[in-house]
């Protein structure tokens, strides 16, 4: 049901965990009180709402497949969970210059990777799973995604260098980065970050990538729905949380919405001064207007 990968081995812990709660009971309907059972648990042991949400989603599709195969005949209604909005923590410019030194300095390989996380905004498991056909003039596609819908974006110039075409010298690998897996990258990530400073920041995971390349889109002005398609988010409300970061794209709209004062002094200042090409125009026309009166009163 799900794809090999990270997600997987988090979906199979949520289920396990789900079974544990439940006893191993074996069941021919699911119903709302054993669901609101298993969240009221859940919150007793420390999980956020967030990671509750994700929780039933795991499970939610579950019963859906059994219920389709007829494993079993009811449903409950999942509801999802208020969550909190969180600050949403990004490198800053001189954060990444260190950060990145230092994983160049472990890895050639995890410092081109933490590159073109950064520049394109991807996933990890998006960028791990590139081949080299998924990149064409200067575009990479990504079409193994978690919202299931492919995307395609031009790359910058930092990511072409780092993820040029080998020279066919021996055996090649499949794609750029499939030299590394996740957990390498992410040791090599953890002891970088230590390194310099943030390894108490528990924030600082690579993740934090896909939140940086998204805050500087916004903060250059790039608007929403762009933003929206480049990160490949299923729905608005997800790239949203970055809106906040775009203050400066209000100043235009005072602008606007200033109304133009007339009368008085200002209405003097607001009069538009002659140019010099107006005043020399002039001259000729007061000129032979002045000679006319003088001939008609001879």
């Amino acid at each position: 049901m799900w794809d090999d990968g990270r997600h997987k081995y988090n979906v199979s812990s949520f289920i396990g965990e789900i079974d544990e709660i439940l006893l191993g009971e074996r069941f021919s309907a699911f119903d709302q009180s054993t669901l609101d059972n298993l969240i009221g648990t859940l919150r007793q042991r420390g999980n956020s709402n967030a990671t509750i949400n994700r929780k039933m989603a795991a499970l939610s599709k579950l019963l859906r497949k059994a219920h389709k195969m007829g494993d079993i005949h009811s449903l409950p209604e999942f509801r999802r969970q208020k969550e909190r909005a969180g600050r949403i923590r990004f490198l800053e410019r001189d954060e990444e210059a260190r950060l990145f030194a230092a994983i160049k300095s472990r890895s050639e390989d995890a410092y081109r990777l933490s590159v073109f996380l950064v520049d394109s905004g991807c996933r990890l498991g998006e960028a791990l799973g590139l081949i080299w056909n998924d990149i064409q003039e200067h575009r990479v596609s990504f079409w193994i995604t978690k919202s299931g819908r492919s995307r395609t974006i031009p790359m910058t110039e930092r990511v072409k260098e780092v993820i040029k075409l080998p020279a066919a010298e021996g055996r090649r690998p499949k794609g750029p980065f499939t030299k590394l897996s996740q957990a390498q990258f992410r040791a090599i990530w953890n002891d970088a970050k230590a390194e310099v400073g943030l390894g108490a920041d528990d924030q600082v995971v690579p993740h934090i990538l896909r939140h940086t390349c998204a805050s500087r889109l916004v903060q250059g002005g790039i608007d929403i729905r762009r933003v929206q398609m480049w990160l490949g988010h299923q729905t608005l409300s997800m790239t949203m949380r970055y809106a906040h970061l775009a203050t400066n794209d209000l100043d235009g709209c005072v602008v606007v919405l200033e109304v133009p004062r007339c009368g008085g002094s200002d209405s003097a200042a607001a009069k538009p001064e002659s140019s010099p090409m107006q005043e020399k125009n002039s001259e000729p026309v007061a000129a032979k207007a002045k000679v006319r009166k003088s001939s008609k009163s001879q």
